[in-house]
């Protein structure tokens, strides 16, 4: 397996946990499908939001830190959508 490949999958488990985290947080179900488009998409925001508001978690974990930040990042495309949904 090269690391692209590699890098891939890791980027996409870290998406699938950050998803179905933010699902327990915020409620709703959307399988696995669902549970690793909320968390890939959480992620980009997640890493944006963090940067713009320079949070540092100050955790030396590489990997708990991205499914931390993924998993915020998710909450906030969940609560955005509801919001957008119900407006």
């Amino acid at each position: 397996m090269s690391i692209n490949a590699r890098a891939l999958v890791i980027f996409l488990a870290i998406g699938l946990v950050a998803g179905w985290l933010a699902g327990l947080v915020v409620g709703g179900s959307g399988g696995l499908f669902g549970s690793l488009l909320k968390g890939v998409i959480g992620a980009f925001v997640g890493g944006y939001l963090f940067a713009a508001l320079n949070i540092n978690l100050g955790i030396k974990n590489t990997i708990v830190t991205q499914i931390i930040t993924a998993t915020v990042g998710a909450i906030v495309v969940v609560l955005a959508a509801r919001l957008i949904a119900g407006a």
